[in-house]
């Protein structure tokens, strides 16, 4: 029998060269060949150990770690990316757009990539070599601690443009702008000037700017997370993942769709990048929805939508939940629980989606011999659980810190690994030496993948961190008088205003430096004027109100670079499956707003198995009356009594203590009603004809 992944792509004369590009626009554009591949290895690999050192025996300063850190990030950006991208011209082709060669090479590292490399990590370190000077003269700088402050800036924004691509550092050096300038703006954005020396000292001299919060986060909490991924990733559990989910719901009505979703929530559970998460599944599952009849926009829209939710999920939520919890100084514990619920239900919902997008089509499921089959699939990678069970086993009952849970979880995916090596090394007759080198071969490619995976990262919170600085100076206070204006005091305005801010911000910029920035911007804003408006509004519930928005943005037209990543799979228009996309979102936008109004739903106060069953079970009926909603399908399409029924619906499960105050009674009565109704509509759908 045809490999049924093989034989998917086939039909639809899939080609991976393009989402190949896109994966490595993700982890570094110059190919390893020659010294080329000699160099880059080595530093990648050189920082993934010198993090593992970190918690075991290498004890360092803090702002030394976060001086490493950086440095590690801008060195291999340099090394990685050339200048400007020329996908995949030819010679010939780049001689005739009138730049020179070496901006686009991407066969070797040309002379002055490799001294900015340099020049990064000297600056860089600035601040760890003399830190007890600095801190003795700070607001007072010499023009040396100047100048390197300023070229270092330069340098950041440098790396960021040819890592992640324009948005952030645009957005970056306009804060910078702003901060010079700012008495000259119209009267609603007016503040003081700020100084040179200030700015610079704010950003480069103190813990403040550059290596402020979010970098101490990724030095010391992130980067093992990724290198766990990256590890996983390597020894295939990536692809058990795939294949798990696919033996799973492949033979259910539109079942690649539904497994599409099923196998990105898992990888996106250790995967901190949305078009990472699209070009590791969309290579297999957008090819099979295609196959099984859904059209090209459509199903690289499913994989978008299931791609970014991956960010939300537990435990890691692209790298975002340790972030949070330091801003909101809360343990890590209670960052996932607030967002479990969310999550989980959104995740479902899509997987609803799918089934109605099926439903409307026609569609069947796959047939069972082009499946694998789950008896089979299931325990050939129980290995690769062990690890994710041990890691949250840490995390949530021994609460163990976050970077021990992830080292440890690391060393036990390593003994597999190596275990894994010899044991098919017996069983097939081979030499234990064979199978060491092969085992040592896929540790170091997954050292390697770690620290190149992380270097946008590494600078993405690095280039975030100057926006902060630029935000404390005094900037936090405009923008919440700002937002304050604009909606005039109502509450809901102001978070209508809050979320399409968070959209156009977040556009083209990662996870961590998207819930940066919002973080830095709009939460504080969320907050003060929700209590203006009489609402206590828990710090949590602001923060994954713009986290939410902020990973929306990834599918938001005209920038969303998932939906780019999709359409290179799927050969259609990436600005239609973007909006495709965000229409199968649209029930992940409506929870953010839930958060403000609904605490139950973060589980904020709530201490009861029966309690959580029952806000889990109603929260998810609501979207699933949500999705029907706008999807204009139950069982049937929907007559215009039938929205408005499951527009009610969503509104009563969502929002029981409304009616209660409208109409009296207790919220587990609404919550019956709410339930009721949908059923009666499923039920008249159901045994109607037409």
């Amino acid at each position: 029998m045809l490999d049924y992944y093989s034989r998917a792509n086939m039909n639809n004369g899939f080609n991976h060269s393009d989402a190949e590009m896109y994966t490595r626009m993700e982890i570094g554009s110059r190919s390893l060949r020659g010294w080329t591949g000699v160099i880059i290895p080595l530093v990648a690999a050189g920082w993934s150990l010198f993090q593992l050192a970190l918690p075991t025996f290498l004890l360092l300063s803090s702002e030394l770690v976060r001086c490493i850190h950086l440095s590690f990030a801008l060195a291999l950006v340099f090394l990685s990316f050339p200048a400007l991208r020329a996908g995949r011209l030819g010679a010939d082709e780049r001689k005739d757009t009138g730049y020179p060669l070496w901006l686009y090479r991407t066969d070797r590292i040309p002379l002055i990539d490799g001294l900015a490399a340099v020049l990064a990590v000297l600056l860089a370190l600035y601040l760890a070599l003399d830190y007890t000077g600095i801190a003795s003269r700070i607001g007072s700088p010499l023009s040396r601690d100047l100048v390197v402050g300023i070229v270092l800036i330069a340098l950041l924004l440098e790396a960021a443009r040819r890592a992640l691509g324009p948005a952030l550092p645009t957005i970056a050096l306009l804060f910078i702008l702003y901060s010079f300038f700012s008495e000259h703006m119209p009267n609603l954005i007016a503040s003081k000037n700020a100084s040179l020396n200030k700015v610079v000292t704010k950003l480069t001299l103190t813990t403040e700017g550059i290596y402020g919060v979010p970098l101490d986060v990724s030095a010391n909490v992130v980067f093992l997370f990724v290198l766990f991924g990256a590890m996983l990733e390597k020894a295939g559990g990536g692809q058990y993942f795939i294949d798990v989910a696919y033996s799973l719901l492949g033979r259910f009505k539109g079942g690649p769709a539904k497994a599409a979703v099923l196998a990105s929530g898992l990888t996106g559970m250790v995967n901190g990048s949305s078009i990472a998460n699209t070009v590791t599944t969309g290579t297999f599952t957008i090819p099979l929805m295609k196959r099984m009849g859904f059209s090209g926009i459509k199903a690289g829209a499913v994989e978008v939508a299931a791609s970014t939710n991956g960010q939300l999920m537990p435990p890691i939520m692209g790298a975002a939940a340790f972030i949070i919890a330091e801003y909101c100084n809360l343990s890590y514990i209670e960052v996932v629980r607030a967002a479990f619920v969310p999550a989980v239900c959104s995740y479902i919902a899509l997987i609803y989606i799918t089934h109605l997008e099926a439903s409307k089509l026609g569609l069947a499921g796959q047939p069972a011999d082009e499946l694998p089959r789950f008896r089979d699939v299931f325990p050939r990678g129980l290995h690769f659980l062990l690890p994710l069970f041990f890691l949250v086993y840490l995390l949530v009952f021994q609460r163990t810190s976050p970077s021990f849970s992830a080292f440890y979880a690391i060393v036990v995916l390593a003994l597999l690994m190596v275990g894994r090596h010899l044991v098919l090394c017996i069983t097939e007759g081979r030499s234990l030496r064979t199978g060491m080198v092969a085992a040592l071969s896929e540790l170091w490619a997954s050292l390697v993948a770690g620290g190149r995976n992380m270097m946008s990262i590494g600078v993405a919170v690095a280039a975030a961190g100057i926006i902060v600085g630029i935000v404390t100076l005094g900037l936090g206070n405009v923008i919440t008088e700002v937002i304050g204006v604009l909606s005039g005091g109502n509450l809901w305005a102001m978070l209508v205003i809050t979320a399409g801010v968070s959209l156009i911000l977040g556009m083209g910029l990662p996870t961590t430096a998207n819930y940066i920035v919002m973080a830095s911007l709009t939460a504080p804003a969320i907050i003060l004027l929700a209590n203006n408006a009489g609402y206590a509004v828990p710090i949590i519930a602001a923060h994954l109100f713009v986290f939410y928005f902020g990973i929306l943005s990834d599918d938001t037209p005209p920038v969303g670079l998932s939906a780019y990543a999709a359409a290179a799979i799927s050969k259609d228009d990436p600005i239609r499956t973007g909006i495709q996309g965000f229409t199968y979102d649209m029930r992940t936008a409506l929870l953010p707003f839930m958060f403000i109004f609904n605490t139950d739903l973060l589980l904020i106060g709530v201490n009861s198995w029966w309690k959580v069953v029952v806000i889990f079970v109603t929260t998810l009926v609501a979207l699933f009356a949500f999705a029907s909603l706008t999807q204009n399908y139950l069982a049937r399409k929907n007559r215009i009594f039938d929205s408005v029924i499951l527009a009610l619906v969503t509104l009563v499960l969502l929002r029981p203590e409304l009616f209660q105050e409208w109409f009296g009674g207790v919220r587990i009565l609404w919550y019956g009603v709410g339930l009721a109704m949908f059923a009666a509509v499923y039920a008249g759908q159901r045994f109607r004809h037409v």
